[in-house]
């Protein structure tokens, strides 16, 4: 019988054929694709013919093709349909991949043959991109020390496979505690609530087998209850589950694996000859410096935290009146905001939301995809994964650009979050590849029969992860390492972040926000006051965030600390966080940071992002509008379709002509710039 993850694919756009796939198979294809992978870089080391750009770099881009065609399904199912096995194999898998990492970036021959053509490059006649690729290959092969020897050499990859391991291990146990708690709910603990925040308890009570309502901690269950539930003492025990994720002690709790990952960083950093974690990882980043990154959050924080102060006056006013004593705590804060936007905006979330349709949000975002870049979506019957899965075929002027997943609603199996993956990256080294890319978020599933609906921020969060996509989508680079968004972290969030834009688009909502029920419109009282609140709370939301990115930047911009709550403590007090506001992510539940390198010390990149996300959206403004061809096509030409084919500050260039202040950013987030 043969392993279908190693078949060529004959399934519709060589889709994976999920529906032969079975768990047993990735152990068998990981190995084989790793003894091929290896073979294939020890014939580039070994070759005796002098090296070229050909039989070096663009070689070794190919050399593990078929690891990627394998990890790219594994990685996909164990994000968004994870299992005990499938569990077992991510912990198994991770140290192996990284021994393998170390063993390529530390093959002495192969690094000759590199530095052979990076010597000599200017005799190559490389064509720019490959000139890039050139650079980024000799940079990586640096950065993961090709240039140590001995005892250095063996601890980096030591030292490399140990964080692969923790990181694995601390995303696993999040899971595990987001998937094991639950808070049964009375009838009477239903008082209050929405019909659409019962609708989803009563669908988390089920799924748990518990024959009654109960709260969970998707975050698309657990916000709304904290938003609505009268019940303080109910909102507190949700709110205290929700932030002791990964701290719950036992064999769960990711404190001591947080202060471990943090150790071997500062170590790794220190093998490689940097003074901190942070410098070496912001070597490659548009902020370059840790001054820069804490520059950047510093100007934000202080209107931000004035801006949240005065409002937790406010909120703990309306407490005062409420008959409760003492002050404003964090479990309250959800309470009296949304009670105050009430009042102050007169929006009921319970009346804007079936306005919000799952469906039409969706069509949304691929109309504007198509006004502004051409692309067409269509509904087509592939091989999925999971049944709530749905696909889409998306082409321009005929011409097949990819196949689009949606993978919307939370479960169990599905780690929190949202975010956008491909199973396949778009490049053309091995013919016209064109990729798979999936977009995966929490919202809460309807009951059947019923459709689904979304709160605003979730509308935001489904634009947000399709910008995403289109950076995959639109992609347009010989090399697959360049592709899409393989670009700096700082950037990275730039095309996510400015499609939400759209959805603030007038025209955008007056077209698909329409009732569940009547079909009708968006009132357009409604519309005006839902966009006028588009900065409500925005002190709240700016200080949990920056408060996580500094903790972030400063755990590794010195030396590691032991104690990492005791540090996160001493942080946030040194800042002077609110009371009554917490950390968007604390520590033990921290996954952008330590679940992998890829936000460590990036934290902060959503919010370099939106200085260039709200100054290329008012370039459409000074244009003729949202939906000006020629500012899209330059868009798409410069950052959506070049994946990392220049630096990131050279692309944004391109692009506006210059860079950015973060005046833009703090004017739109409702904040005084000469603050």
């Amino acid at each position: 019988m043969t392993n279908p993850l190693l078949d060529d694919w004959t399934t519709p756009y060589e889709m994976p054929p999920f529906e032969r796939i079975e768990d047993d198979h990735f152990e068998e294809a990981v190995d084989a694709a790793l003894s091929e992978a290896r073979a294939n870089v020890a014939a580039i080391a070994d070759n005796e013919a002098d090296p070229t750009f050909a039989n070096t770099i663009e070689a070794l881009e190919r050399a593990d093709e078929t690891l990627g065609k394998v990890l790219g399904v594994f990685y996909n199912l164990a994000g968004a349909d994870s299992n005990a096995r499938r569990e077992a194999l991510s912990r198994e898998f991770s140290p192996r991949l990284s021994a393998y990492s170390s063993e390529v970036s530390q093959n002495e021959k192969l690094f000759a043959r590199i530095e052979t053509l990076w010597q000599s490059r200017d005799d190559l006649d490389l064509t720019d991109e490959q000139a890039r690729l050139l650079f980024l290959t000799r940079r990586s092969f640096v950065r993961r020390g090709a240039e140590l020897e001995g005892i250095a050499k063996d601890r980096l990859a030591q030292v490399a496979e140990r964080l692969s391991s923790l990181g694995v291990q601390f995303s696993q146990n999040l899971l595990a505690d987001e998937r094991d708690w639950h808070m049964a709910l009375a009838p009477g603990d239903l008082e209050g609530l929405p019909d659409f925040v019962v609708e989803a308890a009563e669908a988390a009570g089920e799924a748990k087998g518990l024959g009654g309502p109960a709260i969970t901690l998707s975050r698309s269950i657990i916000v709304p209850f904290l938003l609505f539930s009268p019940r303080r003492d109910l909102r507190e025990t949700a709110h205290k589950a929700w932030t002791a994720r990964g701290a719950n002690g036992g064999e769960t709790d990711n404190r001591a694996i947080a202060a471990e990952i943090l150790a071997l960083r500062e170590e790794r950093a220190g093998l490689l000859g940097y003074d901190s974690f942070a410098e070496f990882k912001l070597e490659t980043e548009m902020a370059r410096t840790p001054e820069a990154v804490r520059d950047l959050l510093m100007r934000v924080w202080e209107p931000a935290r004035a801006s949240a102060m005065e409002d937790q006056q406010r909120l703990a006013a309306m407490m005062h009146n409420d008959g409760v004593n003492g002050e404003l705590e964090p479990w309250d804060w959800r309470y009296y905001s949304e009670k105050r936007r009430a009042e102050e905006h007169d929006l009921d979330e319970s009346a804007l939301k079936p306005y919000l349709q799952l469906d039409r949000m969706i069509e949304a975002a691929m109309d504007c995809a198509n006004r502004l870049f051409g692309l067409e979506f269509r509904p087509v019957d592939v091989p999925l994964y999971h049944p709530d899965v749905r696909a889409w075929e998306v082409t321009r002027d005929g011409r097949h650009m990819a196949i689009f997943l949606g993978d919307y609603f939370a479960r169990g199996s599905k780690r929190s979050g949202a975010w956008c993956s491909a199973i396949r990256s778009q490049q053309k080294l091995a013919g016209d590849i064109r990729p798979i890319v999936v977009n995966v978020c929490n919202f809460a599933k309807p009951p059947k029969g019923k459709p689904a609906l979304l709160s605003y921020d979730d509308a935001r969060t489904l634009f947000h992860e399709f910008g995403h996509a289109l950076h995959q989508m639109l992609s347009d680079v010989t090399y697959e390492s360049m592709s899409g968004t393989s670009v700096a972290r700082d950037f990275v969030e730039l095309p996510s972040q400015l499609f939400e834009h759209w959805l603030e688009v007038p025209e955008v909502l007056e077209t698909f926000a329409t009732h569940a029920e009547t079909g009708e419109p968006m009132p357009r009282d409604m519309l005006e006051r839902l966009l006028a609140a588009n900065t409500y709370d925005m002190g709240f939301q700016t200080v949990e965030y920056v408060g996580s990115a500094l903790v972030d930047l400063e755990f590794h911009a010195g030396e590691a600390p032991e104690d990492p709550m005791a540090t996160q403590q001493e942080i946030l007090e040194g800042i002077e966080m609110p009371h009554a506001i917490g950390m968007r992510h604390a520590t033990p539940h921290f996954a952008h940071v330590f679940s992998g390198d890829g936000y460590s010390s990036g934290y902060y990149s959503y919010m370099w992002s939106e200085v260039m996300d709200a100054d290329a959206f008012a370039a459409f403004g000074e244009a003729s509008g949202p939906f000006d061809p020629e500012l899209a096509a330059k868009l798409e030409r410069h950052i959506l379709s070049a994946g990392g084919r220049e630096e990131a500050q050279d692309a944004y260039t391109a692009f506006r002509g210059r860079m950015p202040g973060p005046e833009a950013l703090l004017k739109g987030r409702g904040f005084d710039v000469a603050a």
